[in-house]
């Protein structure tokens, strides 16, 4: 099928592991709740799990003949699991070479949004392996990512997003992206402003924790009133921020953080709580990129 005219669709990487749907359904129920038209992008560097050669090593005419042949077979189940979730959704699908970081950071520019699975790789596994897809890919997408994690996490009664602020332009469009996604899943929204102190400590704690409200409030400020459908909640949150908002996801519909922040280290791909939560978060990651990046 083609791409609805005039809207970007929603670009989802499968994984070859046909067994492995998470990121899948979570894309095929984005795009079906933003009436977008659904782009499933299977990219092939590697033998895909499953293929045996037979009769001896097969030629390189052979083994990428075999190799195409798969991957269409599954990406045309992967089609089929949409439609069947989702009838009204459009949905198309695309075969290509290349690694996976290089061909979805290309989609990625003229894509509503890219979602891809997680399985928790250590944070060695993710920047020291082949499999070192997430970090580039964020790092360089003009549009929001979605890492599913493979395994399903349990969700509370009250459904609820987690979106994290530090009073910077990246976490206020992170706010922007959190409220769309609240009110699309008629979910609660809680803002948190984590407070560390500095190892040195401070004059006035008690002025410091008035300061990071402040900021919290400030950025949350017309955008309840842009959704008031959203019950939000303010929270300030003493402890490091990777660690508060992984706890806090453990139960969430989605944790949804900028790209960068105030703090981390400035020659990484990632700031540090972004890259922090994507290892650590027990709900899909949301990480949205600033307008100036784009």
């Amino acid at each position: 099928m083609t791409h609805t005219e005039g809207h970007a669709p929603i670009v989802v990487g499968l994984d070859p592991d046909p067994g492995k749907r998470m990121a899948l359904a979570w894309a095929a129920d984005a795009a079906d709740r933003r009436r977008l038209p659904l782009l499933l992008v299977l990219a092939q560097n590697l033998p895909t799990p499953g293929y045996r050669p037979t009769g001896g090593r097969p030629s390189w005419e052979e083994w990428n003949e075999a190799l195409h042949a798969t991957g269409d077979r599954l990406l045309k189940d992967a089609v089929a699991f949409v439609e069947s979730r989702h009838p009204r959704v459009r949905v198309s699908g695309l075969l290509t070479e290349g690694h996976p970081a290089w061909v979805l950071r290309e989609q990625a520019q003229r894509a509503e949004e890219v979602v891809l699975g997680s399985w928790h790789l250590s944070a060695l596994q993710e920047l020291f392996t082949s499999a070192a897809v997430t970090l580039p890919l964020i790092a360089h997408a003009p549009c929001p990512v979605v890492v599913v994690p493979e395994s399903e996490h349990v969700t509370q009664r009250q459904p609820y997003f987690v979106v994290g602020v530090d009073g910077s332009a990246h976490s206020a469009a992170a706010v922007d992206l959190a409220f769309e996604e609240a009110a699309l899943r008629g979910a609660v929204l809680r803002a948190l402003y984590v407070w560390h102190p500095p190892r040195l400590g401070v004059l006035d704690e008690d002025a410091a924790v008035q300061e990071c409200r402040r900021l919290l409030s400030e950025t949350a400020a017309g955008r309840s009133a842009a959704h008031p459908e959203v019950e939000l909640h303010h929270e300030v949150v003493h402890g490091h921020p990777v660690q508060v908002l992984a706890k806090a996801s453990e139960h969430a519909l989605g944790l949804v953080v900028g790209t960068r922040g105030r703090g981390g280290f400035t020659g990484m791909l990632l700031g540090s709580v972004s890259q922090g939560v994507l290892h650590h978060a027990r709900c899909p990651v949301i990480t949205v990129p600033h307008a100036h990046d784009q």
